[in-house]
């Protein structure tokens, strides 16, 4: 995996150790395998949410894993420009690359640990592309994009585009250098992500060696969710077995203890967690396709408001362009 990594991990800040007699460690509540679908232009992704109740996500709203997967020439596809209003969405790409670009002129290219963060807000139009040098070679892509939930107040914030190169990653590691932890957004001991979020969440990449145990501070009135984007291990206080493709949702507690199995696949070496959570925002939420708003009413408007070009109009230099 190219995400951000470094060559020695003990040169790293490193969690603290956390006494097992003072920690509650968080439960499995629930285990779940991500469905498989199809996104944008029709390209393959695993539904990672498929089969949760929304209360057990909130703060978030959706997430799709996309790859590993390689695809030959002429295979990368992406999304046609399409309408977001009352939530944000963030792009992590461990591996491959895309192009952004949005109506209100933010946008480029993320690669190998980059990150996009979009707060659509008010409401805006964009379009997500693989480069053409991609699209004429082919490669490997592999990535996630989570759709993070805004609370009624901030629903019509302004659109607003961050570009968080994998460089500026906040990285960590474990007492004793097992794993490499890597902060996009918020706070793990006191270790902060470059992220800037409207809605209180910490969300982050973690690698950890075989045989090796992470017992990582979690804030408490936070909730937890524990994917898995490649490998073998286990998770929770009772070591739930989790893998490739699997969703853990944590009860609570003040730490989750994630561990990776000895043996692992020669293809998938370590074990790969897209870790996150976040303060509940415990609000109404009516979604339908790219609006996520507190009602119908809501939703409603934004059809009527996209429909007439109020969430934004696409740059003359990008069309024409299918819609």
């Amino acid at each position: 995996m190219p995400a951000i990594t470094v060559d020695d991990v003990l040169v790293l800040p490193r969690l603290p150790e956390l006494d097992p007699a003072g920690t509650a460690f968080r439960p499995v509540r629930r285990l779940t395998t991500a469905e498989q679908g199809f996104e944008g232009e029709g390209f393959p992704v695993r539904r990672a949410f498929a089969g949760v109740p929304a209360a057990e996500l909130d703060p978030f709203i959706h997430m799709d894993h996309v790859g590993k997967v390689e695809q030959a020439p002429g295979e990368p596809m992406g999304t046609p420009w399409h309408p977001h209003r009352g939530f944000e969405t963030v792009t992590y790409l461990i591996d491959g690359a895309l192009e952004h670009q949005d109506s209100n002129g933010g946008g480029g290219l993320i690669t190998d640990g980059d990150t996009q963060w979009m707060t659509a807000g008010s409401g805006i139009l964009h379009i997500e592309q693989p480069p053409e040098r991609l699209v004429q070679n082919g490669g490997v892509v592999h990535g996630v994009q989570l759709w993070v939930n805004l609370p009624r107040a901030k629903k019509m914030s302004p659109p607003r585009y961050q570009d968080i190169r994998g460089k500026h990653t906040g990285l960590i590691t474990t007492p004793d250098g097992g794993a490499l932890i890597r902060v996009i957004a918020g706070d793990i001991a006191g270790h902060t992500g470059p992220g800037i979020t409207h809605t209180p969440v910490t969300v982050a990449h973690l690698t950890i060696e075989p045989g090796a145990q992470v017992d990582l501070p979690w804030d408490p009135t936070y909730s937890a969710l524990v994917y898995a984007l490649a490998g073998h291990g286990t998770v929770g206080a009772e070591a739930r077995p989790i893998q490739e493709g699997r969703l853990a949702v944590l009860g609570s507690g003040d730490a989750l203890r994630l561990t990776a199995d000895r043996a692992q696949e020669s293809r998938s070496p370590k074990l790969e967690l897209f870790v996150l959570g976040g303060l509940p925002i415990r609000e109404p939420v009516f979604q339908y396709g790219p609006f996520v708003m507190n009602t119908r009413e809501e939703v409603q408007q934004a059809f009527e408001d996209y429909q007439a070009g109020r969430l934004g109009v696409i740059p003359a230099a990008r069309l024409p362009h299918t819609t």
